[in-house]
């Protein structure tokens, strides 16, 4: 072939064959040249008629790429009619061209004349669907979406019946709004009217997965249109949800508001075809709940096995202002291929009300779409008229294939409007009068359809049918009994209690197994190349063992996480950094020096049907830690673990901690396991790597709704761990871990202490009761400074109480505990952490209470950052706390 002067000859060729498997695959540009170089010839006769079919071709590009603009799907706005990048001229076209006939490549597979190309990508591109796709980088994927939308329009017809289903489900949606606004005047519901089109759209949804096989369906969304979506799609009792209106129903613990409650069900699609449902429960924190989905989602998964990515399906609803709004929008969006996360593909829908609370699209996003964030994970985006519900169910259909196709998350937008304020009970003319103007006058669409199904020779029995039977439904529910539904420990949950029940759990494990275990867990393929360090720490941690002392801290872990492995118990661990740990002590995974393999050795003792899953997470703590939490809802059998990279990253996790970790069980009965490994401890490392924010966690905890611990030796996260799973009920566990004490030389541990007995929550050591003048109590790793320093000046009259439960804090066991010690002379509470940090305001009152006194506190002062960033400054600190500590003016005991 002719090649342009100067040009390689191997790109040309390269470009060439691109475009001859998919013409959009190269630029408009060179589109043209090779379309001419094809259709000319060699031969000047044609070489018009190739700049033509090449314009043509553009045209048909651009229309893929830029109809969405000229879509019709806003029911406020009129539609737009041009835009110059789709116009004839643009092209060097005009009307004449009109009924020339052209055969462009991989569109209508057969000559058209430009009238009907045109034609048809108005229709497909620029009436009720908008779509965009062309950023989809993979030509296949691209092709696959244009071979189902463009030969239908993006308009398939239905059936006469799949017609009044549609109708039934938009009447079903506006009746239960309208009895609820008729019947509790003023009560916040945050109504579904204006996007009732949400109905049919996720009846398809639903009746297309169960056609795909799929068994089980979860959705998270925020408040807008949830209790309509509990009645119409997961079939909550009506008369359960009108109790809940007239606030006649019990509450289990502190019970929640209406609108953020969940519930599950099985729904008969058609005969023999069933699907779960489940709709989580989710705080006023919006797009929190997308990545607890997203944990749930993959639980389920990993339980059914290879494949169950195909029958597990994940659904997020989100309003328009929170998914272009919300940070951990985009954070759950990055999780969607990783492979420690991914589910399978996520069906996206954004319910545009074109309004957040108050505040208009151009001061919400500098984006022109809401959803313009979804395109970092090349998810194709469906804009769609959300007063055309049959666009919406086609969509939904397409939507679903997609999913299922490709494995990957797509988009669905249904613009539409809020036809209240932001609750029922606030007043949008204040922000947004010309708005409200056009929407108060607006017939709501299940009339419309209705009037469009009318004309089309519907009779008015079959329009008004549905809508008689829901008006009776609703009249009859209202003040009947509500049903008894499940309350949360149905099913996986049945063997375990609802309460928290102190109590020693023994977790010990015997010396032979723990030796055989050692020795398979630094057993390492032949052939394998390991680093010289990771081959020395293998090598201490199997020679510790087998001495029977010195067992560290990452060698206790991985024991624990071996023996329950070993025990059938699964084990995941995940966060930032885990597998090799931040501070290099774990190495959960192993590499291979030359080839970058790596190898797991605790997978390999496994038990049939567990499995340990170490995952390094993505540079994130909200979305992460909220997978994990929903993770750990879907397994109380396994043990769930997500660590921080440094103790105080959990910040950016706080609404998941607050709102699903903290509270969960008092809100929504929902129970939750879950670890956190939040490093810990004043090293001089600035105020950011030093404190996990304990007094944080301290303030959370009533009602035994968690457990915060701070061990001090390897022993004692052994047997906490192991005592996570073995426990007789499921409460989540906060466990602030060290930094230095990882190779700390009296941080270790006998392998007696790992072989015999349990979590010890209060240990005490250092002189005996007689000879006791002072009675020092802390927590972690400021112990470990006390005690060096007690035997380097020879003191004999100093006693070390260590709490390494502080909740729930064993009143009981630590008055046992400290009863011998009550004629000391002085008692006092020791800590790293400034004066408003830490454990003393939370621990202050329970020691005196249990003393009789109030103890002395030492440590640092008040402060607004929890740490300084000098080595020096530290040390100096340190210093002083532990010489005020041990200071020697203490009156002899009486």
């Amino acid at each position: 072939m002719t090649i342009l002067p100067g040009a390689d000859p191997e790109f040309i060729e390269s470009l060439y064959l691109s475009w001859r498997d998919d013409p959009s695959a190269v630029s408009p540009q060179w589109q043209a040249f090779f379309a001419g170089y094809e259709l000319a010839a060699g031969t000047t006769a044609s070489s018009e008629l190739a700049v033509r079919q090449s314009a043509v071709d553009s045209l048909i590009y651009r229309y893929r790429d830029l109809g969405h603009l000229l879509a019709c799907t806003d029911p406020l706005s009129p539609c737009k009619l041009e835009h110059p990048l789709l116009s004839l001229d643009h092209y060097d076209l005009n009307e004449s061209d009109l009924d020339r006939t052209f055969h462009p490549r991989r569109f209508l597979k057969r000559e058209a004349t430009l009238r009907e190309i045109l034609e048809t990508l108005r229709e497909t591109y620029c009436r009720s669907v908008g779509v965009e796709f062309m950023h989809i980088q993979a030509p296949s994927v691209r092709t696959w979406l244009m071979e189902r939308m463009e030969p239908a329009r993006n308009r398939p017809s239905f059936s006469r019946e799949e017609k009044l289903h549609i109708l039934g489900s938009l009447q079903e949606a506006a009746l239960f709004e309208e009895f609820l606004h008729r019947k509790f005047l003023g009560q916040k519901r945050f109504s579904l009217e204006g996007g009732e089109t949400l109905i049919p759209l996720l009846d398809m949804v639903v009746a297309r997965a169960a056609e795909h096989g799929i068994t089980d369906l979860i959705l998270g969304m925020a408040h807008r249109g949830r209790l309509n979506v509990l009645a119409n799609i997961l079939g909550k009792p009506l008369e359960n949800i009108f109790a809940e209106f007239a606030d006649n129903v019990g509450v289990v613990g502190d019970g929640d508001v209406k609108y953020h409650k969940g519930f599950s069900s099985d729904r008969e699609v058609a005969p023999g075809r069933a699907i779960h449902l489940t709709l989580a429960f989710n705080p006023s924190h919006l797009e929190a709940v997308d990545p607890v989905v997203e944990g749930k989602c993959r639980a389920r998964q990993d339980a059914a096995g290879a494949g169950s990515d195909q029958r597990v399906l994940p659904v997020l609803i989100h309003g328009d202002a929170a998914f272009a709004g919300q940070g951990v929008v985009a954070e759950t969006l990055n999780l969607s291929q990783l492979e420690g996360y991914r589910t399978g593909g996520t069906i996206h829908i954004v319910i545009n009300n074109q309004i957040g609370f108050t505040t208009l699209p151009a001061d919400a996003r500098s984006s022109l779409y809401a959803t313009d964030v979804a395109k970092m994970v090349a998810a194709p985006v469906f804009h769609v008229h959300g007063e055309d519900p049959e666009a919406a169910a086609h969509v939904a259909r397409l939507a679903l294939d997609y999913r299922q196709a490709f494995g990957t998350d797509v988009v669905i937008e249904i613009i539409c409007y809020r036809r209240h304020g932001h609750n029922e009970g606030d007043e949008p003319y204040f922000t947004q009068p010309a708005m409200y103007s056009l929407i108060k006058d607006r017939p709501p669409v299940h009339e419309l359809y209705a009037s469009r199904l009318a004309d089309e020779g519907v009779g008015r029995d079959e329009i008004t049918a549905r809508a008689s039977a829901m008006a009776q439904r609703l009249d009859a529910a209202m003040g009947a009994p509500p049903r008894t539904v499940a309350g949360g420990f149905e099913g996986k949950w049945e063997q375990y209690r609802r309460d928290f029940s102190p109590g020693s759990v023994e977790t010990g494990v015997t010396r032979d197994i723990l030796r055989e275990l050692a020795g398979r867990l630094v057993s390492i393929p032949e052939g394998f190349s390991l680093h010289p360090k990771v081959a020395s720490l293998l090598d201490k941690r199997r020679d510790a063992v087998e001495r029977g002392e010195g067992v560290d801290w990452g060698n206790a872990e991985t024991l624990a996480y071996g023996t329950l492995l070993a025990e059938g118990v699964p084990v995941r661990l995940s966060g930032e950094d885990t597998r090799r740990g931040t501070f290099g002590h774990r190495h959960a995974a192993i590499h291979d020096m030359n080839t970058g393999d790596a190898h797991v050795p605790l997978a390999a003792v496994a038990a049939r049907g567990a499995s340990f899953q170490a995952w390094d997470s993505m540079l994130s703590e909200f979305a992460v830690l909220g997978f994990e939490y929903g993770y750990s809802v879907e397994a109380p059998e396994a043990l769930v673990i997500w660590e921080a990279q440094f103790g105080d990253f959990a910040n950016g996790a706080q609404v998941i901690i607050d709102q699903f970790i903290a509270g969960g069980e008092s809100k929504w009965q929902r129970v939750s396991g879950l670890v956190l490994l939040l490093p810990h401890g004043f090293e001089g490392q600035g105020a950011e790597h030093s404190s996990a924010r304990i007094e944080r966690y301290l303030q959370l905890c009533a009602d035994n709704n968690m457990q915060v611990a701070y061990p001090s030796t390897p022993a004692q996260l052994f047997h906490l761990l192991r005592r996570q799973v073995k426990q007789p009920f499921r409460k989540p566990l906060v466990v602030f871990t060290p930094k230095s004490l990882l190779r700390h030389p009296r941080c270790v541990s006998r392998l007696d202490e790992l072989a015999a007995g349990g979590f010890r929550e209060v240990i005490v050591a250092g002189a005996a009761p007689p000879k006791t003048r002072r009675l020092l109590l802390c927590t972690g790793k400021i112990y470990y400074d006390l005690v060096e320093r007690l035997e380097k000046d020879g003191r004999q009259d100093t006693a070390i109480a260590r709490i390494e439960q502080l909740y729930p804090l064993r009143n009981d066991l630590l008055a046992k505990t400290l009863e011998p010690y009550r004629g000391a002379a002085e008692v006092a509470w020791v800590q790293e952490e400034p004066r408003n940090m830490g454990a003393w305001s939370f621990i202050r009152p329970c020691l005196a209470g249990i003393l009789g006194r109030e103890p002395r506190y030492v440590g640092r002062p008040e402060n607004d950052v929890p740490a300084v960033g000098s080595h020096r400054l530290h040390g100096e600190e340190q210093e002083r706390i532990v010489a005020e500590a041990l200071a020697v003016d203490v009156t002899p005991p009486l």
